[in-house]
């Protein structure tokens, strides 16, 4: 490719007509104030998005645009530029041309940039223009750390050799020791911290096994083994975490959990860890709360409209409860804390009781559960509605008391928000009954359920068509009858977007059963029969499989994530 020549990149924003006069002195104005980079300066300041920005450069230096999103970057490719390189010059190598290697540049009107790249590079280079945010999170997703992280686990193998952990080389706690940053064990850390995050790990899992130590991470609710390293090694890795968690170091016989804050790469996270002991040493389990996700209202978590309209009804009423049921990891926290954002105004108080508290809300009154101070749910609910609280949020109905106290204050007017552990909203009613709560005090505060449980979405980059299984077909036709061949079914090929696994993310799908009179008169007759026949005539064939359709007739979730979800449904 021809040399680059100079852009004047405020110039030519304003002769493309994508900023003002004005708007390109404030800029400089700015940029001679704060040194930062031009083009960064407007994108921030909200004069052109990155995307209008790169397309400007594209147009003008008549070189192509690509959007990464829908690119399968190939970490082989990536690989011809070093990962630090990548960062400093914001670049990435997207295919071998044989002579020419094709770059995506953030800023192709960087020369020294440019020449530097082709001297490393030692190849003839064509040029792309791509968005820096896009650009630093494909970094991050293909320069993955498995690598370095089986070589850092057999440094700190080799570091310990036969001998036992020695506390007092791992008592440092961060920056406060010198050196402590270099420990084999820290840095083993940090980096598959790194790595969990770049793949949008929800958990990580480290288990002591016979013969290995196995680390895995759990992506869009399915567990993928990040490595595999000497067992030895496990002592070492659990002190560390406990140690930072301020955990027992000297309990190794009895489960622990506690919490700790990180940053990853400048992002806050927030790690709840839980420790087991087992056969062959303690098993860890850490919960990875990305505090710069934010908290996201109803009306944008993807609820279908009828029950959106229905749940934002409920929750904005003086008095009664809302119950979210679904097993552990179905996403009900998320749902009640999207609840919360939208009530969330300053002529209300809201008080939570929470075991653990996973994300911090500003202007709510958040309280955590210890038990081992009697600071039992049920203590802190009545000490909670002495603190006059117009909305009470508590993490979920463990016993009889805790339900008899929240369904009563839901009767004395506070607006109650929970969680059950149930497997379907038309179980809940009479859940509540089991556990003893009397059938007056269900049907007069209990307002509405909400069953979810979340379904893995189809990755983006690397969708295409499906031809239906005889499995599949068979199922949907007992599902849509007829009107099976009149839709479009979709997959994800696997790519480097998804991990090779062709989904992107989750999403929930609900089910919903409102306390209409019918119900309402139903729960007094206490006859599980009769209840779970009304209840189904209120809700109308409304199930949480038939919404997993809904999302495979859109295009969004594959047959087999539905088949998966009614079978998992049937069986509990």
């Amino acid at each position: 490719m021809a040399r680059l020549e100079k852009v004047r990149l405020g110039d030519l924003l304003v002769q493309q007509g994508l900023i003002t006069g004005e708007q390109l002195l404030a800029a400089l104005a700015e940029q001679k104030r704060s040194g930062r980079k031009l083009g960064r300066i407007f994108v921030d300041s909200s004069y052109v998005t990155e995307e209008g920005l790169s397309q400007a450069l594209a147009n003008q230096l008549q070189i192509p645009f690509i959007d990464l999103r829908n690119f399968n970057v190939q970490p082989e490719m990536a690989q011809f530029l070093p990962e630090t390189q990548a960062r400093r010059f914001r670049a990435v190598v997207l295919e071998d041309r044989g002579d020419n290697l094709l770059l995506a540049l953030a800023d192709p009107t960087d020369l020294l940039a440019y020449d530097e790249l082709a001297r490393i590079l030692k190849r003839e280079l064509d040029l792309a223009v791509v968005t820096e945010s896009q650009l630093l999170a494909t970094i991050d997703r293909i320069y993955r750390r498995t690598s370095e992280i089986s070589g850092l686990a057999k440094e700190l193998t080799a570091e310990l050799g036969d001998a036992p952990v020695d506390f007092g080389d791992l008592l440092g706690s961060g920056s406060s020791t010198p050196g402590i940053e270099e420990a084999p064990v820290v840095k083993l850390l940090q980096t598959m911290f790194e790595d969990a995050i770049s793949v949008r790990a929800s958990d990580v899992h480290i288990e002591p096994q016979e013969t290995r130590l196995r680390i895995r991470f759990r992506i869009d609710g399915v567990l993928h083994i990040q490595t595999e390293a000497d067992p030895k090694i496990a002592s070492a890795l659990v002190l560390r975490l406990k140690l930072m968690s301020g955990l027992d170091i000297s309990e190794k016989r009895l489960p622990q959990d506690g919490r700790f804050a990180i940053r990853v790469r400048g992002n806050p996270v927030d790690v709840r860890i839980s420790t087991m002991p087992t056969q062959y040493g303690e098993s860890v389990v850490m919960r990875l709360l990305n505090q710069n996700t934010g908290l996201l209202g109803l009306s944008s978590i993807g609820m279908p409209p009828r029950i959106l309209e229905r749940v934002k009804h409920a929750i904005h009423r003086p008095h009664g409860m809302v119950l979210v049921t679904g097993p552990t990891g179905s996403g009900k926290t998320t749902t009640l804390y999207s609840a919360l954002k939208d009530i969330n105004t300053p002529d209300k108080k809201i008080i939570t009781v929470e075991d653990p508290v996973e994300y911090r809300l500003p202007g709510i009154n958040q309280v955590q559960i210890n038990d081992k101070i009697d600071l039992s749910f049920a203590r802190v609910l009545r000490s909670a509605l002495r603190q006059d609280p117009d909305v009470v949020l508590v993490g979920e109905m463990r016993d009889q008391v805790t339900a008899e106290i929240g369904l009563r204050a839901a009767l004395t007017g506070h607006m109650v928000l929970s969680t059950l552990h149930t497997n379907d909203a038309l179980s809940t009613p009479m859940r509540l009954l089991d556990m003893g709560v009397p059938a007056y005090m269900v049907a007069l505060s209990l307002q509405l359920v909400l069953a979810q449980r979340l379904v893995r979405l189809i990755c983006p980059s690397c969708v295409k068509p499906h031809t239906l299984l005889p499995s599949e077909r068979e199922w949907l036709q007992s599902e849509l009858g007829a009107r099976v061949g009149d839709h479009t079914y979709r997959q994800g090929a696997g790519c480097t977007q998804c991990n090779n696994t062709g989904f992107s993310g989750r999403t929930a799908v609900y089910e919903m059963l409102e306390m209409t009179h019918p119900v309402v008169h139903a729960v007094h007759q206490a006859d599980p029969l009769v209840f779970t026949r009304v209840a189904r005539e209120q809700m109308g064939g409304n199930t949480l499989h038939r919404d997993a359709i809904r999302l495979v007739l859109e295009g969004r979730t594959t047959v087999s994530e539905a088949m998966r979800l009614a079978s998992q449904n049937e069986e509990s």
